[in-house]
């Protein structure tokens, strides 16, 4: 039986701010590999494959954990494939770009 003066340890709003929290450290960290893959890039002219493996790992485990329990919506699609083909056609400009001005 649970009294009055009970305290709830946690609560839906509790897990909700929490869920909040890791959703920003996980964008934070995400954001601070991908900047980190870019300056070694282009300053040091490293290839920084391991920690866009990492970005792109982290990506895809979210993405196959949304999918499994279908939270995916046809506009998350559409907006996934839209970014997809802007992503290779930058990417494709950047090296043609880079390419041409390497003598």
């Amino acid at each position: 039986m649970i009294e009055k003066n009970d305290l709830v340890e946690k609560d839906e709003r509790t897990i909700a701010v929490e869920h909040a929290s890791y959703s920003m450290g996980y964008k934070i960290a995400m954001y601070a590999l991908l900047i980190d893959t870019m300056a070694r890039s282009f300053f040091l002219k490293e290839a920084s494959w391991d920690l866009l493996g990492i970005v792109i790992l982290c990506g895809l485990v979210t993405t196959v954990y949304q999918l499994n329990f279908k939270i995916l919506t046809k506009n998350w699609v559409r907006a996934s494939i839209l970014v997809l083909i802007i992503s290779i056609i930058v990417a494709t400009v950047i090296i043609f770009v880079s390419n041409r001005l390497s003598f």
